[in-house]
């Protein structure tokens, strides 16, 4: 009976001090709070995305509709702004490490993304397009991608690799460093490479050899939003409300046009 009496009042003794620890403990304030306390929202951005998120090499400026569009939240929120270099391939786990507080960058809404991120409303949508050579003897349309023998590049981490898995002869290749997709079809190792309108422009304005080849009917049309980590309802709510303010007042089409990206702008 004494041997159960000291075991009964070691475990009383214990769930007491763990209850008395679990009081003291703070509470985790969301990204909203936290914010508003350090002054400074974090935006997530990859530097490679022209019209999007783009580092101007003449200059070193970064430029783009979510380069505007960051600096319009910052101002909403009353707060600073502060840029972390991201990637496709590592952005979510950034986001998870608390490394940023918002991913800003022209992010595809995906269902493998969904399960580690939540999403605003849209405010793009985009297809997917191809960028080959003009000369290119054997891909003179859409319809020719898909044959035995072709090779296609996509960037890895991007929503284009799920896109590329409706091609079912031809053969895909995932490259992670910028500018490899273009290499490899300039060099002839593949024939084509994947990407979306903002890239797709930038190809055509920087390179005389590139056509763009568009599908002859809706392909893998995608809608792009920002992303957050999952469970922080408060910051989900202004940031979707961030979203629908620039639609009514005119801030995105105003940024999407000085970007060259009002068709594929979701205004309403």
């Amino acid at each position: 009976m004494t041997s159960n009496f000291k075991a009964s009042t070691l475990v009383f003794a214990v769930c007491t001090l763990a209850l008395n620890i679990l009081a003291v403990q703070p509470t985790l304030a969301g990204h909203l709070d936290q914010i508003k306390s350090n002054n400074t929202v974090r935006v997530c951005h990859w530097p490679s995305y022209y019209a999007i998120s783009f580092q101007n090499s003449k200059n070193g400026k970064l430029e783009g509709i979510d380069i505007g569009l960051a600096n319009e939240l910052a101002k909403d929120l009353g707060v600073k702004l502060e840029f972390v270099k991201t990637s496709f391939a590592t952005f979510i786990q950034d986001i998870k490490a608390d490394k940023c507080d918002i991913a800003m960058f022209g992010v595809g809404i995906t269902e493998a993304r969904a399960k580690h991120l939540d999403y605003s409303a849209p405010y793009l949508r985009s297809d997917i397009y191809a960028i080959v050579p003009k000369t290119h003897a054997t891909l003179k349309g859409w319809d020719d991608m898909d044959k035995e023998g072709h090779i296609l590049v996509v960037q890895k981490g991007t929503y284009m690799e799920d896109a590329a898995s409706a091609f079912k002869k031809a053969s895909v290749l995932s490259v992670v460093k910028f500018q490899q997709r273009e290499k490899e079809v300039r060099t002839g190792r593949a024939d084509a490479f994947l990407t979306d309108y903002p890239y797709g422009k930038k190809i055509l304005v920087t390179y005389d050899w590139a056509k763009l080849l568009e599908p002859s009917k809706p392909f893998w049309k995608t809608e792009y939003a920002y992303a957050i980590n999952k469970g922080d309802p408060e910051w989900l709510a202004y940031i979707n409300g961030f979203v629908k303010r620039i639609k009514a007042d005119g801030r995105l089409k105003k940024h999407a046009e000085a970007n060259g990206l009002l068709p594929i702008a979701v205004l309403d």
